[in-house]
Parts: structure tokens; C-alpha cells; sequence
């Protein structure tokens, strides 16, 4: 039976609220008993604090210099105490100077002047629920700030991250505009479906599910969804947070296992109101060319002479281009004394380097907030984002095998054959399972139509000094249709013509409650936080088809009208999916004289997707940090500025499982039917499909870490550096089941433990710093060690692999002692006098089979890292970045595919091979021979840019012109595409890892922009 989650508890918090009105009882005694009242108050004092840009500082000391009362400034700047006219404040915040002012009315603005030279460890950060200084934090978090990735052409959020934060690695599953990105952070912690962390945007968690429709297979391969990020203008954004720890991550429980990305969109700042126009044009080429025989290179290979058709081509010219992209972005903001307002409308159209390929978007943004009583005391946000996407994608489906994907139809194609028979019409190969790339390219489409609205209402009403309710509703909702037709055509592949529409909705919506209080008793500095959360995903998709159409450009396209003309079928079932999650949390942060500090939280979630056992889980987390820079014997060092010591444990879970998978399910066929009448019809049997399991419970992630935060000679060194260790338990796995079972496999927990522990290190320099020059440098790394132990079975396989009678063969394979996504495959030594491949006799039997397979290291890299660097003269501006890995390998299955017995088959061949002296009749084998080292170092972005003030003309501020590219050269030994792919090729829910597959090439592009302010 469905089990449904209560949907309000919010009364199990007035014990919380309750807590919080004695302590502020407290508080006020104690403060009665440490100062003496001299003048009788009764003015309300509200107030505001920013600094000297004119953006709110949150967490500012306010104190009235004449009775001691004292306050801080909330996240808007925000301030309310009581004082009497004619006293005077005093404002105090790390890196900057006191400032005082005489009260003159009941409201009060103060902007803080004379800044010192900020260091990173001063910064204010987003944690969950909250934001903290950097000083303040005790877990592992990593801010980027627009200024960090304002350059480059970028579809998606996770996109600005690469290379910027240690220990967060961003793989390209494609380098189609718009294609899916594998995120993760330290290391792998599932051997299932479920390592990407969890994104926040504004307050409201997303769903990791897709929120574009795949394409069911219409005969070249079923093809996946897109980014479920890339509905976001990059241009919005504020910052990006990235929680790492467990500490840190821990507030958000059952969905921070794989850590979490908070993202933040810009808000209007005090000053004049500003409009801002963004716009590029880019030209974009694929990075590079596999190296081929040539047409000559294969008339002289010693091939059959009816292989050569008498042509010239160079098939990957021919369905790459030279791709322009646009974009155009307008935004205005502005704030006033009770609020701040930010709009924008944008309009990206990038064309991909592969033909027929596009991502066009369009995005309209709101982001508003006011504050409403006498004092301020309510305030109201509304972040409102709504985007339309249109696509256009190319037949290169990941489940195509040997011969359905453009690509490697392109790759394969003899050289010598020509794109254009005598008559002017597409040449036929004649062929089965090889086909003219151009000819598949014309009798295709594929569009997708993706409309998506995020938004939420967050009021925060401050019920006491320090005591706030905040209230949250968020709802996300897509909708998506995707057709695709493949026309009728001479060759194999649905000859006849065939056509699919997939339709997705989904639905996501959030309620939260919680209460925060902060405090301080002398020395001692607290703020509390307390909670309730529910969120409900709901997604539907339905399929229709047409088969047997009439012919391209001939009557109405089944696109428009389905039931024209054809035989309607089902391509294949919908689907109807709803989950929910309650929870109710909390957290403690505390401080001795910003010295000494100690967080701890804990939260329970609840899921519909567990079993009626095993719904909730408790996720605890606790972390301390001792600022030794504040001791005395560091007090007046001259050599360190700031100097932080961290220390943290804590658990958070992962629920990322299919629904309904602890639920027995039957299927009636006719296998399993009886006769049950003397009239001899056969009526359809019963059969068990999936075993119940009502005990399947989370998965566990356990982490601690140990961090050093530090800033030396006056922020000429400052960064971090962290040691950790995490260990997913209770993994969730579709394994054997116990004797007796209905069926042979079920999901259950298991004993086995994926363990991931290394070093990180971000390191950044003011190198010079003057009136007319800048120079900044920031470099990060980080190690991983990943091991599997405690699997209850001997191994499990994934990772398929495509190639002519490779039907079955995988690839991965997890097995205690092995690096998650280990590959497993036939040693390669050599060629012998006869040009016969040479593999590894293992057991010795004289005889090459499955016996001789050997493990060999894993995908994931033992060190990824990241340089950047920003710089600026006068009004000159010149920035790059590289990016880089070592230690990890690929399966190069496209180098599989161009195996040598091509050439004994009317194909093309990789020069390499041909050039070893194999012999034409090796067959393909998946051996060491395919596998590639993934190491390499990119020039990922530069740019070079120049600022115009125009201060002649009143209207117009600013004029900053800049050129840029990105991936501009990689070095690697790879020989394939892209050393930074992973082409998903997943078994049975398991993981796929490290498996490059005829992946839409990664582009090299360039860059005109220009942002102007008015």
C-alpha cells in the first residue's frame, strides 16, 4: 500500500519556538545585570548597514555607545534597537574600521568606509539556511563569486565550477550544447545510478531526475535527456557554494551525501539604479580530429581493389562546422531603504559543430524583495525564473551499438567514397549497418520542446530581537515533448519511416518552516536554527508513435499531425512516478569570543521511497574550529594574519533509488498461462517481476574532515587545506536473493563499502597589488583514493560495450579491493610475426578465454587540479584558467569500433593501428589495447578585456569590450576526442565509468563580448 507522509508537523516546533523565548528571556536578565541603564529608552532605532559598494553587511556588531545594548545586522543589513535620540552607535565587522554616528532620527543608515585589505578567510559564506563569515565556519565550504566565471560561453551552472574548487570534478557526458554533465564531489560514493550532489537555487532544492524528455529508439538509438541545470542564465547568477564535508552538508540530510551546490542569484544593491546589456558572438570548431588513413593512405593499404570507390572525402569535415553562437542579456536592479528588486531577460542561441545540432533558449528572471511594519520587521522575497528551451539533436544514441550513431557511421566511412553519387543524390553504401552520415543526417530529426518555472516566496518575520520565522515555498514545474522521425530511407533502419513524441511533466514543489535565534551572552555567541521541510516530486511520461508514414516532403509530418497518415502504436509505456520527503532538522553554532567554535546539527528525513521499516533516518553531524590566530602568542605576528584550525564528522543519506523498488510487482503473460477450460484458450499467468522488501533502508555516507584555513603576509598566501575521509555504508545494490525467493535478484542493502579519503589544497596570492595593477593567482588540487570492500558478491559488472560481436562484453566491474569502475578485460602485449594479436595467457592453458580477463586501475583520477589567474592594468583586464587530472584511465570504445578488421570490410581504420602491422583479420576483443590514460592539462579559458569609462556622457557608466576562448589546446596522450568524457553506458542500474563511446566532440571557441552599464 502507497505510503504517504503527514503533511504538517509544524506544531512539533513550538517546543523549539519556546526554547528560544526563555534563552531571550535569559538574555535580557543577564544583560540587565552587566550594564546600568543612565537614560530612559523609548525610541525604536532601525537601521542599515552596507559597505562602501553599497552591498548589505550581515552579522555587523551595532552598539549604543552611552547604555552598551547591543545587536547585529541580519542578512539584509538590517538592524532594530532601542536607544534614544541624540546617542550614538558604534558599527564594528571584521575588516573594516569602527565607525560611529549620532542617532538623529528613528532610522539610521550607515555605510562602513575605510576598508582594510580583506582576506578570503573574511568573506561571508552560504551554509544551509544561513550564511556564516568564512571566519565562523567549522566544515568544508567553497565559494565562487561571479567575478570567478564571468568569462566564457557557458550553458549551465555546473559549467562555471570547472576547475575553480578543489575536489569537484565536472565530466562531460557529451559535448552537445546542452548535454547532460557528471558532477561529483570527492570521489564516487554509489555503485548505482546517484553520485551527483545536490543543487539549491535560492533557497529551493531541485530534483536530480530529468526534466527533459529522452527519445525512445527509432532505430539509430534511444537518446538521453539533457541538463536539468541548463534553464539557468549563467549571466544571474551571484555565487555558487559548495558544501563538501559532511558538516557542512549534513543540515540537508537525505539528499547531501554527494554534497551540495548552493546557488544564488543577483540581487539589486544600494546606489543608483543600474541596467546592464550582456552580449557575445562566438565560433565554435570541434577540438580536434582523430587521425584517419586518408584516401590515398587506403588505396595503399593493401585492401580488396573493389574498396575503392574512386573519391576523395574526408568524412568528419563533412558533418562538423564552424558553429556561431549569440547571446543577449539585459538586466536591471536596484534597492532602496526597505528593498532591493533585479530583473533580466535573456536569449542564447548556440548552433553545435556537428550539423543539425542547435540549443536556443530563452529565460526571464525576477528577483524581489521589500520589507513591510514600522520597523521592518516583515520582510518578503519573491525569485521567480522562467525558461524555453528548443533543441535540435543528431542521431547518436548511447544505445545504438556498433553501427545506429552519426559519428561513428562518419568515422567508419571509407575515404575513397564519394558524399554525392553522378545524379547529384546521397551516395548509397549498399551496405548493412553502415550507412552515408549525410543521408542519416537527412532523413532525421529530433526536437525538443522544454518550458520550465522556478520560483519561490520566502517571508521572514522577526518575532524578537535575533529571533526570526522564516517561511519558504518553492514549486518547480517543466514540461518537455520530444519528437522524433526517422523518415522512410533505403537502409535498414526503420526502412518503412517512424516517428515518436515523449512527453514529461514534472512537479516539484517545497514548504519549509524554521526559526533561527541568534545571541550572545558576554563572550559567548550562539545562533540556533530549528525546521520542517516537505517536498513532493511528482513526474509523468507518456509515449505515442506512427510507423509506416509517407515519405519526407510528401503530405503532413507526423511531427504536426500524427494520425495523418502511418499505423499508430505505443513506443513504449509511460510512466507515473510521485515521491515525497519530510523532514525536521536543526543546528547549534556556537562561539567563545570568535575564537573557539562548535556546530552541531541533526536531521531526520523521511522517504516514500524505503521501505514501510526503514522510512526514516537520523543524520548527525558535529565539527569544531579554533581560530590560533587570535590567541596571544599569534596576536602580533606580522607574518600571520589569520589561522583557522577545523575538525568535523557527521553522516547525511542517499535516496536516490527507483521508486516503488520496495514493493512486490506481478506481471500476466501467457509464458506463464494455463488452461483453464475445456475450450483449450490459453489465459495468462501470474508472475512475481520484483520481491518485496519492506527492509531497505538509506544509504549512509559517514565523513570526517580536518581543515586548515590560513592567510599570510597580509593576504599575500592565503587558502585552505583539508584531509578526508568518506565511506558509503548500506549499500543499495540489485543482487542475489536468499533461497526461496520468487525471483533471482532484489534491491537490498548490503555490506559492502565504497571509501573515498584524500587531500585537497586551494592556494591563492595577491601578487601585486598597487593603484594600477592587480595580479591574482589561485591554484587548487585534490587527491582521491577510492576502494571498494565488503561486497557480498564476487563482482558486479556494468559498463556495456559497443562493437561488431561484442554483444554482452562490459567493461566495469566492482570488486572488493578494486577501484569503483574498475575495467576488466584481456591484456594486450603485442603483434606477432603474422600480425596476430597477443594477449596474456593467464592461467597458462594455452588458451585465450574469459579465464584470462585481468583488472586493470579504474576511471577516476588520483589528482585533479586548477589554475587561475586574473590580472588587470589600469583599465586592461587579462584572466585564464587551466584545468587538469592524472592517475585515471578511459575505454576507448570508439577506438574499438576503428578496429584494424575494418579494413578487411569496406570501413576506415585509425592510422595507428594500421601502422602497428596488425593483420586485417584480427577480430575486436575489448583488451589493454583500447585502454587509454585520461591524463592531460587544458588552457581551459583566457581572456583579455578593456573598460571604457564614460563619464562624458550621463546616461551610459561603463563599456568593458573583451575577447575570449576556451579549451584552446589540451595536452594528453589520449588519442581520442576528449580525455574529459564519460559516456553513459550503464548495466542494470550500476554505474558506468570512464567509457568513451562516440561522444559528440568537445569545441574549441572563440569569443567577441561586451557588458555595457547605463
Amino acid at each position: 500500500m502507497y505510503h504517504k507522509i503527514n503533511f504538517f508537523k509544524f506544531k512539533k516546533l513550538i517546543p523549539i519556538a519556546l526554547i528560544f523565548l526563555v534563552a531571550n528571556q535569559a538574555h535580557a536578565e543577564e544583560f540587565s545585570t552587566h550594564y546600568s541603564v543612565s537614560l530612559k529608552v523609548n525610541e525604536t532605532i532601525t537601521g542599515n548597514v552596507t559597505d562602501q559598494d553599497g552591498s548589505t553587511v550581515e552579522g555587523a556588531k551595532v552598539t549604543i555607545i552611552e547604555t552598551g545594548a547591543t545587536t547585529t545586522t541580519d542578512a539584509s543589513g538590517n538592524f532594530t534597537i532601542s536607544a534614544n535620540i541624540g546617542q550614538t552607535l558604534s558599527i564594528s565587522y571584521d575588516g573594516y574600521e569602527i565607525q560611529k554616528t549620532k542617532i538623529t532620527g528613528t532610522s539610521v543608515s550607515v555605510q562602513l568606509q575605510s576598508k582594510k585589505a580583506a582576506t578570503s578567510i573574511e568573506e561571508v559564506t552560504l551554509v544551509g539556511y544561513g550564511s556564516q563569515k568564512k571566519s565562523d565556519l567549522t566544515g568544508a565550504v567553497s565559494q565562487l563569486k561571479a567575478e570567478n566565471f564571468k568569462e566564457g560561453m557557458n550553458i549551465s551552472v555546473d559549467n562555471l565550477m570547472q576547475g575553480k574548487i578543489a575536489g569537484v570534478r565536472i565530466v562531460q557526458s557529451s559535448g552537445e550544447p546542452g548535454a547532460g554533465v557528471n558532477v561529483s564531489i570527492r570521489g564516487i560514493g554509489s555503485i548505482r545510478s546517484g553520485s551527483t550532489p545536490l543543487f539549491v537555487v535560492d533557497g529551493v532544492p531541485l530534483n536530480n531526475d530529468a526534466v527533459s524528455a529522452g527519445s525512445p529508439d527509432v532505430g539509430l538509438g534511444s537518446t538521453s535527456p539533457k541538463n536539468p541545470l541548463n534553464f539557468l542564465n549563467t549571466s544571474d547568477i551571484e555565487s555558487i557554494t559548495v558544501l563538501k564535508d559532511a558538516s557542512a552538508a549534513a543540515i540537508y540530510g537525505a539528499r547531501g551525501s554527494n554534497g551540495v551546490v548552493l546557488v544564488t542569484t543577483k540581487r539589486g544593491k544600494k546606489g543608483e539604479p543600474m541596467f546592464t546589456y550582456d552580449t557575445y558572438l562566438g565560433f565554435s570548431s570541434v577540438i580536434k580530429k582523430l587521425d584517419l588513413l586518408t584516401a590515398d593512405e587506403y588505396r595503399s593499404a593493401g585492401i580488396d581493389k573493389s574498396y575503392d570507390h574512386g573519391g576523395n572525402t574526408d568524412w568528419q569535415d563533412e558533418i562538423y562546422r564552424n558553429a556561431v553562437s549569440s547571446s543577449h542579456s539585459v538586466s536591471f536592479s536596484k534597492a532602496t531603504d526597505t528593498g532591493s528588486y533585479f530583473a533580466s531577460l535573456s536569449h542564447m542561441d548556440q548552433d553545435g559543430i556537428v550539423l543539425n545540432s542547435s540549443f536556443k533558449r530563452t529565460t526571464a528572471r525576477i528577483n524581489a524583495e521589500e520589507s513591510f511594519l514600522d520597523d521592518k520587521r516583515l520582510k518578503i522575497k519573491v525569485n521567480l525564473t522562467a525558461s524555453d528551451i528548443r533543441e535540435t539533436g543528431i542521431p547518436n544514441g548511447g544505445t545504438a551499438g556498433s553501427d545506429g550513431q552519426l559519428i561513428i557511421h562518419a568515422l567508419m566511412a571509407n575515404p575513397t567514397r564519394s558524399v554525392y553519387d553522378e545524379n547529384g543524390n546521397y551516395t548509397n553504401f549498399n551496405m548493412n549497418a553502415h550507412y552515408n552520415p549525410l543521408y542519416l543526417l537527412s532523413v532525421y530529426e529530433d526536437k525538443t520542446n522544454t518550458f520550465r518555472v522556478l520560483g519561490n516566496t520566502e517571508a521572514t518575520l522577526r518575532i524578537l530581537p535575533g529571533l526570526n520565522y522564516k517561511f519558504n515555498l518553492g514549486v518547480d514545474r517543466s514540461l518537455s515533448e520530444r519528437n522524433t522521425t526517422m523518415f522512410p530511407n533505403i537502409t535498414d533502419r526503420s526502412p518503412k519511416g517512424i516517428y515518436s513524441q515523449a512527453n514529461l511533466d514534472s512537479y516539484n514543489v517545497l514548504l519549509e518552516h524554521y526559526l533561527t535565534y541568534d545571541f550572545s551572552l558576554s563572550r559567548n555567541n550562539f545562533s540556533l536554527l530549528g525546521g520542517f521541510s516537505y517536498q513532493k516530486f511528482k513526474a509523468t511520461a507518456t509515449y505515442l508513435g506512427v510507423r509506416n508514414f509517407l515519405a519526407q516532403g510528401t503530405g503532413i509530418a507526423p511531427e504536426i499531425n500524427p494520425g495523418y497518415s502511418g499505423d499508430l502504436f505505443i513506443p513504449q509505456p509511460g510512466t507515473a512516478q510521485e515521491n515525497e520527503l519530510q523532514s525536521y532538522f536543526g543546528r547549534v553554532n556556537y562561539n567563545f569570543d570568535k575564537k573557539y567554535f562548535l556546530t552541531v546539527s541533526l536531521r531526520a528525513d523521511g522517504s516514500t521511497r524505503f521501505g514501510d521499516n526503514n522510512k526514516y533516518a537520523y543524520f548527525p553531524s558535529a565539527a569544531v574550529g579554533w581560530t590560533i590566530s587570535k590567541e596571544n602568542f599569534l596576536k602580533d605576528n606580522h607574518i600571520i594574519n589569520e589561522l583557522k584550525l577545523r575538525a568535523s564528522w557527521g553522516q547525511t543519506g542517499n535516496q536516490e533509488v527507483q521508486n516503488k523498488i520496495t514493493k512486490q510487482s506481478y506481471l500476466l503473460s501467457q509464458s506463464a498461462g494455463y488452461y483453464l477450460y475445456d475450450n483449450l484458450n490459453l489465459i495468462n499467468g501470474v508472475t512475481v517481476v520484483r520481491t518485496a522488501f519492506p527492509d531497505l533502508k538509506w544509504e549512509t555516507v559517514e565523513q570526517s574532515n580536518i581543515g586548515l584555513d590560513f592567510s599570510l603576509w597580509k593576504n599575500k598566501l592565503y587558502g585552505s587545506l583539508e584531509y578526508y575521509n568518506k565511506s558509503t555504508k548500506d549499500a543499495i545494490l540489485f543482487i542475489p536473493s536468499p533461497a526461496l525467493s520468487p525471483t533471482p535478484n532484489i534491491w537490498r542493502n548490503s555490506d559492502g563499502i565504497i571509501k573515498n579519503k584524500g587531500f585537497e589544497f586551494s592556494l591563492g596570492s595577491e601578487i601585486i597589488r598597487n593603484e594600477n595593477f592587480t595580479w591574482n593567482l589561485d591554484v587548487n588540487g585534490a587527491t582521491v583514493n577510492n576502494k571498494i570492500t565488503g561486497l557480498p558478491v564476487s563482482e558486479i559488472y556494468s559498463g556495456s560495450v559497443s562493437g561488431p560481436g561484442l554483444s554482452g562484453v562490459t567493461a566495469n566491474v566492482y570488486k572488493n579491493g578494486y577501484q569503483a569502475g574498475s575495467f576488466y578485460m584481456y591484456n594486450y602485449l603485442g603483434v606477432d610475426a603474422n600480425g596476430k594479436y597477443i594477449y596474456e595467457d593467464v592461467n597458462g592453458d594455452g588458451k585465450i578465454g574469459e579465464p584470462d580477463k585481468k583488472i586493470f586501475e579504474g576511471p577516476i583520477p588520483k589528482f585533479t587540479f586548477g589554475i587561475n589567474s586574473y590580472m588587470k592594468y589600469k583599465k586592461l583586464d587579462f584572466a585564464f584558467s587551466f584545468i587538469g587530472q592524472t592517475g585515471g584511465y578511459l575505454v576507448n570504445n570508439t577506438a574499438l569500433d576503428l578496429n584494424i578488421n575494418n579494413l578487411a570490410s569496406d570501413r576506415n581504420v585509425l592510422k595507428n593501428f594500421y601502422d602497428s602491422g596488425a593483420s586485417f583479420t584480427n577480430q575486436p576483443q575489448l583488451s589493454s589495447l583500447y585502454l587509454e590514460k585520461s591524463d592531460f592539462i587544458r588552457l581551459n579559458n583566457v581572456r583579455l578585456g578593456y573598460t571604457f569609462d564614460m563619464n562624458q556622457l550621463k546616461f551610459l557608466k561603463s563599456i568593458n569590450l573583451y575577447v575570449s576562448a576556451q579549451n584552446l589546446f589540451t595536452i594528453t596522450s589520449y588519442t581520442g576526442y576528449d580525455p574529459l568524457v564519460d559516456t553513459n553506458k550503464q548495466v542494470g542500474g550500476n554505474q558506468s565509468l570512464g567509457i568513451d563511446y562516440t561522444t559528440y566532440p568537445s569545441a574549441k571557441t572563440f569569443i567577441l563580448g561586451a557588458t555595457v552599464k547605463f
